[in-house]
């Protein structure tokens, strides 16, 4: 059995969980997400705990049910708490803000970048270079990140462009006549 489906999912308070034949729902204070299930993953719910086991003793299964176990895991934190990202915008004249359900990017094109947010997201600009990206969905939220940082990413000799906040950017040296 996989190691990660071992460890049961506790529903925190606010919480509730309700798992059908092909799907899970997990509602929480932040909203509702639904995961399809496969039938290689038998998933139990007892007194606000959620156990998960391999429906049978295919490797498949195994693999299936530390899998599932993982995304329910952050469908729970992310209807009670939430996920968020942090961008920085590193370069002469490049900004951000916030426009409605868009963010308005200016990275040194001729024009502006319109970035619109899919729903459930929401996007905050404390600073001029910098975006703050939250939702439930830990999936939705990194890949709005991940498309965002794609209109320009770091370059590797001055390290302009829009990166993540953790992320370590290494300067190349450059070329010497």
């Amino acid at each position: 059995m996989s190691r990660i489906a071992k460890y049961p999912v506790n529903l925190p308070k606010g919480v509730e969980a309700t798992v059908a034949q092909d799907q899970i729902t997990v509602k929480g204070p932040l909203g509702s997400l639904t995961q399809s299930l496969t039938g290689d993953v038998a998933i139990s719910l007892d007194n606000g705990v959620l156990t998960f086991v391999a429906a049978n003793e295919s490797r498949h299964a195994d693999a299936m049910s530390g899998t599932v176990r993982a995304l329910v895991n952050n469908m729970v934190t992310g209807v009670s708490k939430g996920f968020e990202r942090k961008l920085t915008l590193v370069g002469v004249g490049y900004r951000a803000q916030v426009q409605g359900d868009a963010v308005k990017l200016q990275l040194g094109f001729s024009h502006d970048v319109l970035h619109k947010l899919p729903a459930g997201i929401k996007a905050e600009c404390p600073t001029q270079t910098e975006i703050i990206i939250k939702g439930s969905s830990k999936q939705v939220v990194g890949q709005v990140a991940a498309e965002i940082r794609a209109y320009r990413p770091p370059e590797p000799y001055k390290g302009k462009g829009v990166r993540y906040a953790d992320e370590r950017v290494i300067i190349k040296e450059t070329k010497k006549k």
